[in-house]
């Protein structure tokens, strides 16, 4: 995986020449957000060596670099889910790839669903823990000082 981990992001070297500050993965319905980005580059996942192409509906499937907020930042266009059939190394590569670049910051959005009667369509949920009921983790593999400095 080091390998193409290093292939995918020599990849995005050559397309973009500063480290984003963040990292947003863009879950359904969210998509526009990267389409408000200043100074935007668009690169279709399915260009990207190693990258997984995501097919759940709703998700275009770029990493689209630009400017928010005065902020350079990158912003994916969907991500692959362990339940359409991909491995938890395919995953986690992108995840990967931006932590070797370096980019130190990664917010991760999606769709929720909650038993709080409080909440509304459109709140913003903040989770602190999970439990994993899915029978694979995504932390499994060698514990190396590649992946872990």
């Amino acid at each position: 995986m080091r390998e193409r981990v290093n292939e995918a992001l020599a990849f995005l070297q050559k397309r973009v020449d500063r480290v984003p500050e963040a990292v947003v993965v863009l879950g359904s319905g969210l998509g526009a957000f990267a389409e408000a980005l200043e100074d935007r580059t668009a690169i279709p996942y399915d260009h990207i060596p190693g990258w997984p192409v995501s097919t759940a509906p709703g998700h275009a499937g770029k990493l689209v670099f630009g400017s928010a907020g005065g902020r350079f930042v990158a912003v994916m266009q969907g991500r692959v889910h362990y339940y359409e059939g991909y491995s938890m190394e395919q995953v986690v590569f992108p995840v990967r790839v931006f932590g070797q670049w370096p980019v130190r910051n990664y917010i991760a959005t999606n769709a929720v669903g909650g038993i709080d009667h409080g909440l509304v369509p459109g709140d913003i949920v903040l989770l602190h823990d999970h439990i994993n009921f899915m029978g694979a983790n995504p932390l499994v593999g060698p514990d190396t000082p590649f992946w872990n400095p």
